[in-house]
């Protein structure tokens, strides 16, 4: 990762996944329920297909790989169990990596300039001090609470230990995948199918 705004590509890739694997913003979490049409249509892909579309709720291959792995689900709480397993499972490099693939927490469209350039600066001395984009769940909130509660939440965890930081990260992280995958059994319900031309109603959401 360069920067608070760019997102680092997997090294072991070498060629583009079939659908975009570029994560949601972090600010506009989901609150859409998981799709049971959704979740059926997930447990029918094809493996390299599902790990690709996992990549797009959370930026860890092994995370990715595991949730495929347990499929079929029967239900959409055997997902989010599956989903939590995965993600407490994470090694330390696990956790570096999918951190690295956040991409930055961003406020809505139309917030006022001066509070852009706040979140800019925000972001820059938390990833000065601790070395990975600021990673925050705000799924629940309503839109026009998510500016403050953002600005809130780094300002708070800037005066935290690293390893202390490092763990509400991965627990943020594994809030955020659990939105994205309801998210994405509700864009897979909408589907007819998920190859070819349909394929790009999985482009990168928001």
């Amino acid at each position: 990762m360069s920067g608070v705004a760019s997102v680092a590509a997997h090294p072991h890739r070498t060629e583009e996944p079939p659908l975009s694997s570029h994560l949601p913003a972090q600010a506009r979490g989901s609150s859409v329920p998981f799709d049971d049409r959704g979740l059926a249509r997930f447990n029918t892909l094809p493996a390299e297909l599902a790990e690709a579309v996992l990549l797009q709720c959370c930026g860890s291959p092994r995370w990715a790989q595991q949730v495929a792995a347990h499929r079929p689900y029967p239900d959409a709480g055997a997902l989010r169990a599956a989903a939590d397993e995965a993600s407490y499972d994470l090694s330390d490099s696990d956790l570096v990596g999918a951190l690295a693939e956040e991409p930055p927490a961003e406020l809505a469209d139309g917030a006022p300039y001066a509070a852009r350039l706040a979140l800019d600066a925000a972001r820059a001395e938390y990833e000065r001090t601790f070395g990975h984009s600021f990673v925050v769940c705000l799924d629940g909130h309503p839109p026009e609470e998510r500016a403050g509660q953002l600005m809130a939440a780094i300002r708070r965890r800037m005066g935290l230990e690293v390893e202390e930081e490092r763990a509400i990260s991965a627990e943020e992280l594994r809030r955020l995948a659990l939105a994205r995958l309801a998210d994405l059994t509700d864009r897979l319900a909408s589907c007819e199918g998920v190859s070819g031309a349909e394929s790009g109603r999985f482009a990168r959401a928001g």
